[in-house]
């Protein structure tokens, strides 16, 4: 998807930190890639998994991001303006699904490993979003990552999405949704699939109504997507499927560890969101056969 170039991103919620949290030897003891297949996406408290790093002091860059022409060239940039869009559009789109909202206290990306309010974060953990300090981050790499490793066609409106995803958890922790996935069940029919699947439906809700979001002078933040860049967000979809990751790194698929719903699942609820708005994204309600 395109940026007007006009577009003013400034306001978008943004930040940069530099390499500068050491982890702990043998602190991630799982290893990077068991990490990335658990945590991808998660959205849930990462603390039991990350482990403890010894944490140096850490503090946020603001970016040299002023306008959609920006954003279109470079990939710290289009975070930005994503964020800005988000913003605008979830505080418009919210109180029609019941929820009260606030944006989130920050999104940051990072170099290699951070700090969160989760634990340490490393690239391995792949984007999440942590509740306790309701916060989004990512490591712009991972977009590498998901062509190179998970053969993703990659492009700008695939990586927004990845941010559209995160971003929906934070509306599910503002309407007390992820606490549904702390029950520690996994399978097809989980709780845990259900909160990814909804995340990916809000996604959806986004991209569609995303051209329509305005800056405080008015100009589109986007414009409206082509069907070519639809497919790049749909592709990356089913990249993080669990069917498919599972096939790429195991070589076998086992359907009672899904955690969050299958290559088919997830370009199925992004395109339900994409068509119904936020108000079709109830994953919670409708049967197993139905997800």
């Amino acid at each position: 998807m395109t940026f007007n170039p006009n577009a003013d991103i400034r306001g978008g919620k943004a930040s940069k930190r530099g390499r500068n949290t050491a982890i702990a030897a043998g602190g991630v003891g799982i290893g990077a890639v068991a990490i990335f297949l658990i945590s991808q996406f998660l959205g849930v408290d990462l603390s039991g998994i990350l482990g403890g790093g010894q944490p140096q002091e850490e503090s946020g860059v603001a970016l040299e991001c002023a306008t959609g022409q920006d954003a279109n060239e470079r990939v710290e940039c289009r975070m930005q303006g994503a964020s800005a869009s988000l913003e605008a559009f979830w505080q418009a789109e919210a109180p029609s699904i019941g929820v009260q909202y606030s944006p989130p206290a920050d999104f940051v990306l990072f170099d290699q490993q951070t700090n969160t309010g989760c634990g340490a974060a490393t690239s391995a953990t792949g984007p999440f979003y942590c509740p306790p300090d309701q916060t989004i981050y990512v490591d712009v790499t991972f977009f590498d990552e998901l062509e190179q490793r998970f053969g993703a066609h990659g492009g700008p409106l695939a990586e927004m999405y990845v941010v559209a995803h995160e971003w929906g958890h934070h509306i599910q922790n503002l309407a007390g949704v992820l606490e549904r996935t702390q029950d520690g069940q996994t399978g097809p029919t989980s709780n845990a699939v259900r909160v990814e699947l909804q995340a990916d439906c809000f996604a959806g809700a986004w991209v569609a109504d995303a051209a329509n979001t305005t800056d405080p002078k008015g100009n589109t933040f986007l414009l409206p997507p082509t069907r070519e860049q639809i497919n790049e967000a749909l592709d990356a979809a089913g990249a993080v499927g669990d069917d498919r990751i599972q096939q790429t790194m195991q070589g076998q698929v086992n359907p009672h560890t899904f955690t969050h719903g299958t290559s088919a699942q997830r370009q199925n609820w992004f395109a339900t969101g994409y068509q119904g708005g936020a108000g079709a994204c109830d994953t919670f309600s409708i049967s197993g056969s139905q997800l």
